[in-house]
């Protein structure tokens, strides 16, 4: 969220990976709710375990959403992987805790019976947070296979569209500020940041000025930008010390990260720059931001000190 010198490539190589592969991962167990080409015992069985995993997410009963999984399960979302039922009920429980107003819509395209006991859906997954925001949406291409009377899911693939991307971090949009311990104690670091969309849903860009006590004051302009081929979502930083940097933001279903890979400062020693920022929202208008894993050529560096941004309007 601010820029500190430096360090990227993706927020995230980390559990959940994938920019928002949380969100896209509560509808992946729910295509049998649409029209089916698989007839008799198998259609009602898909559905029934289609209805009864919408309740498990609506509870957040980890026991019954593993139930909605095979042991191995994996999950592909914009080239990166989750694998195993324990990953993905983990983050389909965090991320539904996160959002306890949110709704699901699943329309189904396709349900072709591959061979007994195994059947591939292809559909559109519709996640909103909370009533009257945008829906997070995806396309998915799910496998089922029936273990005794159960149908669960082995594997998804998600493909996020370009805008929907985005709407997940629209809570940015707007002007944050944080003090520094310097500033907490009399002195003067304070970090302001702005988010907008100046060109719509494909796009936010960032403006950012970091004070810190007794020197000049530092500025940068972020661009993050949905990817029309992965659906990932990329950041990339330029600052008035010369500094810039490009990465990719992922979320885990309750925290953000942006793992960055970048040129230092003019003046700086080293050529390249590396760190992960984790942003995590602690409450309505607020999160913590913190630098970490840095490093200059591949010698690490102290973490950055953590943020308290409180947001201060807009959004």
């Amino acid at each position: 969220m601010h820029t500190e010198h430096m360090r990227v490539e993706g927020m995230g190589s980390r559990c959940g990976r994938g920019a928002m592969r949380i969100a896209c991962l509560v509808g992946l167990t729910c295509f049998g709710l649409g029209q089916s080409l698989v007839a008799g015992d198998a259609v009602s069985e898909i559905r029934e375990a289609a209805a009864g995993y919408v309740e498990a997410f609506q509870q957040a009963d980890a026991a019954a959403l593993r139930e909605q999984w095979t042991e191995r399960a994996t999950l592909v979302e914009g080239g990166e992987t989750i694998n195993g039922r324990s990953a993905i009920v983990t983050g389909l429980v965090a991320w539904r805790n996160q959002h306890p107003d949110c709704s699901l819509a699943v329309e189904v395209n396709d349900i072709d019976l591959i061979a007994e006991p195994l059947a591939r859906v292809v559909g559109t997954i519709r996640f909103t947070p909370k009533p009257g925001d945008k829906p997070l949406v995806s396309h998915f291409t799910s496998l089922r296979v029936r273990e005794g009377n159960t149908w669960r899911i082995a594997e998804s693939v998600v493909e996020p569209e370009r805008a929907s991307a985005l709407n997940e971090l629209d809570w940015l949009v707007g002007t944050w500020k944080a003090k520094g311990k310097e500033a907490e104690q009399g002195g003067t670091t304070e970090v302001e940041i702005t988010y907008d969309k100046p060109v719509g849903d494909f796009c936010i860009v960032g403006r950012t000025t970091y004070q810190s006590a007794g020197r000049p004051a530092v500025t940068a302009i972020e661009v993050i930008h949905a990817d029309r081929e992965s659906g990932l979502v990329r950041t990339w930083i330029f600052d008035s010390t010369g500094a810039r940097a490009e990465g990719v933001i992922e979320s885990d279903g309750t925290t953000y990260h942006k793992s960055m890979t970048g040129t230092p400062s003019e003046g700086v020693p080293g050529r390249v720059a590396r760190w992960v920022q984790v942003i995590a929202p602690t409450g309505e208008g607020r999160c913590t931001v913190h630098s970490i894993e840095r490093a200059i050529d591949d010698v690490p560096v102290p973490d950055g000190e953590p943020l308290h941004f409180q947001k201060v309007s807009g959004g």
